[in-house]
């Protein structure tokens, strides 16, 4: 069974996100991204926007597709993942190019690896994959057999959702408040350091990520003695739902509660505007920040691995083609 691929975002979630919407925890991330591309691109004049037809349609430009779920025989009536009839959509996946190709939860190690493959013949060029560990390997696997890339575990992640919210006991000192313009500059540093604590790709300028979050009162500081200690980001609400992130406390500041603070009142300001869902992610490598989320009342929803993918050109030292474009909407 074929993937349908497209670079519109507004065809893809017209297609698929009724089967975002249906689990948005475990599309949490795949939901806040198309979303702020939808955002961003009604707040474009029409002549920045892309021509019609071909909306994001070069190579480093987001990338997302869907597959119709298994038809289901007389054993499995009802394939885990479909939404609706069979037909509708049973799995999707996500490239924005300057991270891994993210997998949805619900996908075979054959559809998996059919994906693989059919962008490694595309020439779209991939960081890595995000997804279950069956998905991944299978994924991995086919890429690695196609374009010779080396594979190596990047980072082990859970994925958490909010029950009932623990604020930490005792309290430390400080307060929370919104983070505003004024502490822009702190705040791009601030997600630089994050970045290259926890291994993501750096930034040339944080700044505009920050502007975006402070355009719709995403960040939280905790303050202590009336200077910024710690921050807990949200993204925008979707489908009721919340992701916390980043949780950032300067190295010198750790150890005395400022991180669980700034994610309690984080946390809390969301179910205060009505949020149904807060969820956030851990790196397992860390026992620190996983033991924290539980103690505020989060509990585990789902692994995912996320490889990373070493192209032999790197290894070799020579320069590969440049990728080349990729078809619109279709069939692969």
């Amino acid at each position: 069974m074929s993937w349908f691929i497209t670079a519109d975002t507004e065809e893809f979630l017209a297609v698929a996100g009724e089967y975002l919407r249906a689990e948005p925890a475990r599309n949490s991330v795949v939901l806040t991204v198309t979303e702020n591309l939808r955002v961003a691109a009604a707040a474009q004049s029409p002549a920045a926007q892309s021509p019609a037809g071909a909306p994001g349609s070069g190579p480093d430009e987001p990338l997302f597709g869907w597959r119709p779920p298994a038809v289901p025989g007389p054993e499995s009536p009802d394939p885990v993942g479909a939404v609706g009839a069979v037909g509708a959509v049973g799995a999707v996946f996500m490239h924005t190019p300057e991270f891994p190709v993210l997998l949805s939860s619900h996908i075979s190690g054959q559809a998996a690896a059919t994906l693989a493959r059919d962008l490694a013949a595309a020439g779209r060029q991939l960081l890595g994959v995000n997804a279950a560990q069956e998905a991944a390997d299978a994924f991995a696997a086919a890429w690695a057999d196609h374009t010779g890339d080396a594979v190596t575990v990047h980072r082990r992640m859970r994925l958490f959702r909010l029950g009932e919210l623990i604020w930490p006991a005792p309290e430390p000192d400080g307060a929370a408040r919104l983070a505003t313009d004024r502490d822009r500059d702190l705040l791009a540093g601030w997600f630089d350091a994050f970045a290259r604590d926890v291994g993501d790709p750096p930034r040339h300028d944080n700044h505009a990520v920050v502007d975006e979050r402070l355009g719709y009162g995403g960040i939280t500081l905790w303050e202590a003695g009336g200077v910024p200690v710690s921050i807990a980001g949200l993204t925008r609400t979707v489908a009721g739902m919340v992701r916390v992130g980043p949780v950032y406390t300067p190295p010198e500041l750790r150890g005395r509660g400022y991180a669980g603070a700034a994610t309690a009142a984080a946390s809390q300001a969301a179910l205060d505007v009505g949020v149904r869902e807060v969820v956030l992610y851990t790196d397992l490598a860390n026992p620190t920040s996983n033991a924290l989320y539980q103690r505020l009342g989060y509990r585990p929803v789902e692994d995912r691995v996320v490889f990373s993918f070493e192209p032999a050109h790197r290894r070799l030292g020579f320069t590969r083609e440049r990728t080349r474009r990729l078809r619109g909407a279709g069939r692969w």
